[in-house]
This record gives structure tokens, C-alpha cells and sequence, in this order.
């Protein structure tokens, strides 16, 4: 079977990110131009400058993108763009060039679901991962555990009604006065507490999870007594939503009875829930976790996602839009 190489095209929030990917697994390039700097003065992502960023550097991302991966233009099999969910604007700068490169040197386009991509990065970090497999993908816009039964055949088996988790570190991590971006603060700074306050955790009777409840609590605790150390409260409060995580995750391993874990997106990275996770091997479960540098967005997992999407036959038309609430 001939090689398939994939253009991975990343723009749906503050990183700008090309890559070159080798059957879905091999990565011969990822170029990562991240923004964090740009935004940390005004504690969050700004979406308009996020485009306007986007817009200077995707060119040049995709040309450090082909250079690295020691190849031209022609070479490409597959152009696969991010088109969603994410921020309109930004993921519009990635639709519309990828759209355009498609064109111009008459490549096959692929539109890819960025949630998609976060699964897809495992793929790249362990070549020996097949579906089906359950993944619990946490990350700043999304908390959801999804049954992926098939590389393009996916169903969402609990979600978040209200924050998502990274939403909640970010939030939490403003209030306690860490700043942006907030999950790797909060994070660093736990890693030096203690688990010494009992935060409430919402259950329901499905898959599905509340983190409002846990953050509103975390704010309102410091605000009252803001001598608990911030220490303490990170940490307290990274176990109150990891034990969340993992309860959900077990009941859908006893629904399924499949025994095979997936960890993806964002929050993924967080070194806390990585260690918890891995302690689920000592029940059976085979756990996997992406490399960290390939739990942040990156064209990486695109691209590689991009791959089965077009084995699948999946093509996107010359009209392909950004579709900001994109779901699985």
C-alpha cells in the first residue's frame, strides 16, 4: 500500500500548528506556534487577536512544516484542516488556507473535528493502539467520555452540563491569582499541597458531569477564608474532580465491558490525573495516555486523524466552513 502523507492544519484557538504526517502514525514534522504570551496580559484568549496571529504565522508555520519534514508541496497526499469546534475566527484562518492549498495544487481536502484529533494523538504515541477503546477527554471547551468503536465510528457516552474541567482550572486558577494559562499553574502549585479540604461532587445516575458545583465552591472558600493555603486548595480540588473523572469511567467500563482507556485532550497533561488513571492498571485496565506534548492542540493529531478520515472516504467539498460547536 502506498504511503499516504497529510498536511494536519491546526488554527481552532491560540496555537498555530502545521505538521506532516506519515500513515497516521509517523510524524515527520509538528510545528507549534503557540500564542500564550500574547494572552497572558489579558488572562484569557482574545479571539480576534488570535486570528489576527493565526493569519501572520500560518504561512510560515507551513513552510518550517514542509522543511522539517524535508519535503515540497507536491509531496502531500491530504490536506486536513481543523473546521471545528473552536473559535469562529480563528478556525476560519485554517479552513480558508487549507482550502486554498487543496486547490491549488488539486489535493483531496479533508475537514477534521478537533475533539477527533485529540483521540487521534494517542495513535501517534502508541503505534500499537487499535479501537474500540473508551476515551475520557478532558480539555478547556470539553469534558466527555467517548466509546470509540472504530476509527471513524464514534458515540459520546457522557458529557459536562455546565464547565468544562479545563474551564474550571482556569477559573479557579484567576480566582487564587496564578493567572493564564491556569491548568499547568494549578498544577505546579498542587503538586506542593495536601488534599486537606473535602470539596462537594455532583453524581448522576448517567455518564454525564457537573464541575460548576466543585469550582463555585473553590472560589467561595477562598474569598471567605483567604488564609487556606493555595496550595492546599488546588490540590484539594484536583482530587474532587479527578475522583469525578474516574468514577464516570469505571461505570462505563462496567457498560461496556470494554477494558481499555484512552486519556486525550488538554487536561491530559495534568500530572495529577495522569498518575491517578495509571493506577486503574492495577484493576486490568489497560491505560493510554498521549505524549505531553501532543496532549495541547497541535497539527500532529490532525493530521493523524485526517489519515483514517480519508481511508474512510470522508472528503470535504471545495466549500468546507468552520463550524464553532462542532460535535463528535
Amino acid at each position: 500500500m502506498k504511503d499516504i502523507v497529510v498536511l494536519g492544519i491546526e488554527s481552532s484557538c491560540d496555537e498555530t500548528s502545521v505538521a506532516v504526517v506519515k500513515n497516521g502514525r509517523e510524524v515527520l514534522s509538528n510545528i507549534i506556534d503557540t500564542q500564550i504570551k500574547i494572552h497572558e496580559q489579558f488572562g484569557g484568549v482574545v479571539p480576534e487577536i488570535a486570528s489576527r496571529n493565526h493569519i501572520e504565522a500560518i504561512s510560515r508555520v507551513t513552510k518550517q512544516a514542509l522543511e522539517g519534514a524535508k519535503i515540497q508541496f507536491e509531496d502531500i497526499d491530504v490536506i486536513a484542516p481543523t473546521y471545528g469546534p473552536g473559535l469562529v475566527g480563528a478556525l476560519l484562518v485554517g479552513v480558508s488556507y487549507g482550502r486554498g492549498l487543496a486547490y491549488a495544487l488539486n489535493k483531496p481536502l479533508v475537514g477534521v473535528n478537533h475533539l477527533e484529533g485529540h483521540i487521534a494523538a494517542n495513535y501517534i504515541t502508541h503505534p500499537d493502539l487499535k479501537p474500540p477503546f473508551i476515551c475520557m477527554l478532558t480539555s478547556g471547551g470539553n469534558t466527555q467520555i467517548v466509546y470509540v468503536k472504530d476509527y471513524c465510528e464514534m458515540e459520546v457516552l457522557g458529557r459536562t452540563r455546565d464547565d468544562a474541567i479545563g474551564e474550571a482550572f482556569d477559573k479557579v486558577a484567576r480566582v487564587v491569582g496564578l493567572g493564564y494559562p491556569g491548568g499547568p499553574k494549578v498544577d505546579k502549585l498542587a503538586e506542593q499541597g495536601e488534599p486537606t479540604i473535602d470539596f462537594p461532587k455532583t453524581h448522576f445516575e448517567n455518564l454525564d458531569f457537573s464541575f460548576s458545583g466543585i469550582k463555585t465552591a473553590v472560589i467561595n472558600l477562598h474569598h471567605k477564608n483567604p488564609e487556606v493555603k493555595k496550595e492546599d486548595l488546588c490540590m484539594s480540588f484536583e482530587k474532587a474532580v479527578t475522583e469525578v473523572l474516574i468514577e464516570n469511567i469505571t461505570k462505563a467500563i462496567e457498560q461496556t465491558g470494554i477494558k481499555k482507556i484512552v486519556l486525550a485532550g488538554g487536561v491530559s497533561a495534568n500530572t495529577y490525573i495522569r498518575r491517578e488513571f495509571m493506577k486503574l492498571e492495577d484493576k486490568g485496565i489497560k491505560v493510554y495516555q498521549p505524549d505531553l506534548k501532543l496532549c495541547t492542540d497541535n497539527g500532529a493529531m490532525i493530521g493523524a486523524a485526517g489519515y483514517y478520515r480519508y481511508l474512510n472516504g470522508d472528503l470535504s467539498s471545495s466549500t468546507l466552513n468552520a463550524v464553532p460547536n462542532l460535535k463528535i
